[in-house]
């Protein structure tokens, strides 16, 4: 969709002013995440003299191993703007001022390696760790119960498996494996559909309580993967579709920037 972004250079001729573009915003996007490995940007304006008036035709980013929020990395994330409308005076200080709010598409690559990590940053961790669930009393003893060395592996046609364990209260270890289709609610939330326990790998005796935790643990994932909850400060995220390309998830949607964020 975007695949133009990679390479970018500045045309022969480009003006001082859109080289000047280039730089600040580069240099503000890369601010934007905790690491990033590169950050390419460039700007269309023709003729380039209404940038003095702070009209763009377009502004196109592709950045390769950004980091969000310290624990979640992305391989690559790329967008291309309508019409952009800022502060010409804001370029002139480092900075982009918006004067409104713009759209752009957008297309976003995790690694099954990087969605893995994930599994072990403090904002998942919390959400599958010390959980109580009253349904299970006679498997947990009415005690919390945490999911553990969760691992993710990337399946064709949008298809997951999942392998986890769960600490169970005073007793060994029970491990899960379920199989699940990935699909997109209301453009933000990521649900595992037609999720299936599969019981080859369990060890018969602990096939019961396995499928019952399994049940429980897909639960946990369809109210947990909120895109609201992982947007940079100003930028909103929404998709349009996802497909799993061998060890790659790529999102393809759009981003409503109200505003460029000043920090990570």
């Amino acid at each position: 969709m975007l695949g133009g972004f990679a390479g970018f250079t500045n045309p022969s001729g480009t003006d001082w002013g859109e080289r000047m573009l280039n730089t600040v915003a580069s240099n503000t996007i890369r601010h934007l995440f905790t690491r990033s490995e590169s950050v390419e940007v460039s700007v269309r304006c023709n003729p380039s003299s209404k940038l003095l008036q702070g009209s763009i035709d377009s502004f196109k980013m592709q950045g390769r191993g950004l980091v969000i929020r310290r624990q979640f990395r992305t391989e690559e994330m790329s967008f291309e703007t309508d019409a952009v409308s800022l502060d010409f005076s804001s370029v002139l200080k480092g900075q982009i001022h918006l004067k409104q709010p713009t759209q752009a598409i957008a297309q976003v690559v995790l690694t099954e390696p990087d969605i893995n990590q994930s599994f072990k940053a403090e904002l998942v961790r919390k959400r599958l760790e010390n959980i109580s669930i009253p349904e299970l009393e006679d498997i947990t003893g009415g005690k919390p119960i945490s999911f553990t060395d969760v691992q993710l592996k990337l399946l064709p046609n949008n298809r997951i498996q999942l392998f986890a364990k769960v600490n169970l209260p005073d007793q060994e270890l029970v491990p899960i494996n379920m199989t699940s289709t990935l699909a997109v609610e209301r453009r933000r939330r990521i649900l595992f559909k037609d999720s299936k326990f599969e019981p080859d790998t369990i060890p018969e005796e602990l096939r019961g309580k396995s499928e019952a935790l399994t049940d429980a643990l897909d639960k946990i994932l369809n109210n947990m993967v909120d895109l609201d909850r992982f947007n940079l400060d100003g930028v909103t995220m929404r998709i349009n579709r996802l497909e799993t390309q061998g060890q790659q998830l790529i999102f393809s949607g759009y981003a409503q920037i109200d505003r460029i964020p000043n920090t990570p």
